[in-house]
């Protein structure tokens, strides 16, 4: 910044930026520029206060204040007439005053994270608001008259204590986007199903036990957010959502799908992980541009043949789940490049899945395998599969050997035969929203030398904690660590939780947990020495099965 002693006297400056620069209190050089500024970002300071004089640049359009300790917004507000975008997020604002009706040209207010409480009746005054965030801003209702607000294209009420929303919401013809997650509903608010613009819906974080009809009105929807919620029933209108490209249902109660899911043509991601389905229907496959399905954490002790038309489907996350077999349709999922059946209860793997080309990654870890198909030899593109959480690298050396009983060539190696978990049919910690009876989840390491040892005798796989939980939990397991040591003086196997893609084992990862070391039957092994990781390595020698 230049000395304003050398500057033109009649210098029109129109935008003034002193985001993140320390300041506690608003420059005296905003006051030179009344009559010119236009755009004034005070964001990410210590202001604790707005001067009067600064709500003397009438001209002013747009003005940002997030990220201060500002905790009052002065009356004087309503003399910026020209005030088209607001930011006040991020402060200690605990009421806005009635007469910001003054403002008549806004139409961005950006309130979030402040102890406002409620609305003034003023506020309702503002017509042309046309995107209004007010996250996290203590709300416990809505105005009665809040439809008057009908130019409102993006309304943003996360995180707050809403019940009901206004029926005068229905006059918000233009409203596409609107996010009532993390609130207190425990039903959808009938008024949503009047609202014929609307595109995007979440209402993720409540009490929702049901997806209405009235859901089916919202014709131009194309994403719905309903996870976290206690929903067991989804009526069949579900399917008039003809435009839906992604729908998450995620840790809910549902025990069925309706038929009419089958409508959703174009549906590119449907998520049902964490609920109590038992099975999925056979209108599935009519989903044919569907692209991701997550269906982890349920009871599915089998996939409709239907999935065969699922031609678009690339990533396919079945975790968790009582699967005992595949369908051999499966191989006509030509895109396929994510295949996750991670503790199932698997004992064959289909020839067919050495039709799909396309694979880059599969987990068949904890199941009950005894071999694999020599098919899956054909996999060029392979380039991770998961047999063990134990498993040091993402390929291993396969080798060919012969089914005793059915005769035929199949694959084997010394992760197989997968040996079943103990742990699989009893429950598991169960968190809220999630699902009651739960999918089965991951087992326990057991050790034959510890059976008279007076301490526990499984290690339990919990949900990764949140960060804050981290070195608390870190300690603790550090002295159960050195304690197992001295007590038994063996080594100690830290088992790490993975879920769905994200948490797939990766090399890299893998090498700094208890480093090529393999629990099998109480004894500690060195894997054998696997080949370059960039294709599926397949030995023509012949072993046993065990080998």
């Amino acid at each position: 910044r230049h000395c304003p002693c050398f500057r033109p006297a009649r210098e029109e400056v129109r935008v003034l930026d002193y985001a993140h620069c320390s300041l506690e209190e608003v420059p005296t050089e905003v006051f030179n520029y009344e009559r010119t500024l236009e755009e004034l970002y005070l964001n990410a300071n210590q202001i604790k206060e707005l001067p009067r004089p600064l709500f003397h640049c009438h001209g002013l359009r747009k003005l940002n204040v997030s990220d201060n300790d500002i905790q009052q917004l002065p009356p004087a507000i309503a003399s910026l007439i020209s005030l088209e975008e607001l930011d006040i997020s991020k402060n200690n604002v605990m009421e806005i005053p009635d007469n910001i009706n003054g403002c008549k040209c806004l139409s961005v207010v950006e309130a979030s994270v402040n102890p406002v409480g409620k609305l003034p009746d003023g506020f309702t005054q503002l017509i042309n608001i046309q995107q209004l965030y007010l996250n996290d801003t203590f709300l416990e209702y809505l105005p009665a008259n809040f439809g008057r607000l009908s130019k409102l294209k993006i309304l943003e009420l996360r995180e707050n204590h809403l019940k009901i929303l206004p029926k005068s919401m229905a006059r918000l013809t233009e409203l596409s986007r609107l996010d009532i997650g993390q609130n207190d509903f425990v039903e959808l608010p009938e008024v949503i199903g009047s609202l014929p613009s609307l595109t995007e819906l979440w209402c993720d974080n409540n009490q929702i036990t049901a997806l209405p009809s009235y859901l089916g009105n919202l014709v131009k929807l194309t994403y719905l957010d309903a996870s976290h919620n206690k929903i067991s029933y989804i009526a069949e209108e579900i399917e008039n959502l003809v435009r839906l490209t992604d729908f998450t249902l995620s840790s809910n109660r549902l025990q069925k799908l309706p038929d009419t899911m089958g409508g959703l043509q174009r549906l590119t991601t449907l998520r049902i992980d964490d609920n109590h389905l038992s099975t999925l229907p056979d209108s599935i496959g009519q989903l044919g541009k569907l692209e991701e399905l997550v269906i982890s954490r349920n009871r599915i002790d089998s996939l409709p043949s239907t999935m065969g038309l699922l031609r678009s489907l690339a990533i396919l996350i079945a975790d968790e789940n009582a699967m005992e077999d595949l369908p051999p349709e499966i191989g006509s999922c030509q895109k396929l490049r994510i295949l996750s059946l991670r503790d199932n209860r698997l004992m064959n793997i289909p020839d067919e899945l050495g039709h799909l080309c396309s694979l880059r990654v599969v987990n068949l870890s904890g199941n009950q395998l005894r071999h694999l198909p020599v098919s899956l030899a054909k996999l060029g593109s392979l380039h991770a599969l998961w047999l063990s959480e134990n498993q040091t690298k993402p390929l291993v050396l396969l080798q060919s050997d012969v089914d005793y009983e059915t005769g035929q060539r199949v694959l084997t190696c010394f992760l197989l035969p997968q040996e079943s978990s103990v742990y699989r049919d009893k429950p598991d910690v169960i968190e809220d929203g999630g699902s009651a009876a739960g999918g089965e989840r991951r087992g326990t390491i057991t050790f034959a030398c510890d059976v008279d040892v007076d301490r526990p005798r499984r290690l339990v796989r919990l949900p990764t904690p949140y960060p804050k939980e981290l070195k608390a939990r870190a300690r603790h397991t550090r002295n159960l660590y050195r304690q197992s040591n001295g007590s038994i003086g063996g080594q100690a196997i830290m088992a790490q939780p993975t879920s769905q893609i994200d948490n797939f084992p990766s090399e890299g990862r893998m090498t700094d947990r208890a480093a090529d070391v393999q629990v099998k039957e109480a004894k500690v092994v060195r894997p054998v020495s696997s080949g370059s990781p960039d294709h599926l390595l397949v030995s023509s020698e012949k072993s046993g099965p065990n080998q």
